[in-house]
């Protein structure tokens, strides 16, 4: 059976950022494989595309630029907020002000949002809101395991 929309497919992959060298990112493991439903917007349009008529047991290559992928990092996602905002029970938990630390944060309609804290100020933080694959070339490698 081969790749098309509506069919789930499976897949092992290796995904590397790409610039002068390739970096491992992630991969998946031998028996959990990535899920998704082909055409449903749920993968990158370039990765899907490059499946499109693949059969279990095929392997791909694709390479994604950055323009096709997270798109490049832009600077309005990085947001400055003062710590007061993180008080809670009266308390300020300095210990999530650390460079790397993801902090889960509420839009106004509600849903949760992740920021990543890159930069520590005496009364302010600013964190990142850009995806954190933002402005990197990718580069996957892998084998369809089962289409149905």
């Amino acid at each position: 059976m081969k790749i098309a929309p509506g069919k789930e497919v499976a897949v092992h992959y290796t995904l590397y950022v790409v610039d002068d060298e390739k970096e491992l990112i992630e991969e998946t493991r031998n028996d959990d494989p990535m899920r998704f439903v082909f055409g449903q917007d749920s993968m990158l349009a370039k990765f899907e595309q490059a499946l499109l008529g693949l059969s279990a047991g095929d392997a791909f290559t694709v390479s994604i630029p950055c323009e096709e992928a997270y798109g490049p990092e832009q600077e309005n996602l990085f947001i400055e907020y003062p710590k007061s905002m993180f008080i809670e029970d009266g308390e300020l938990d300095e210990e999530i002000f650390q460079e790397g630390e993801i902090i889960p944060l509420e839009s106004p309609e509600g849903d949760i949002i992740e920021g990543v804290v890159c930069e520590v100020k005496l009364n302010s933080v600013v964190l990142d809101f850009n995806h954190p694959l933002a402005g990197e070339d990718l580069l996957f490698e892998g084998t369809v395991v089962s289409v149905a």
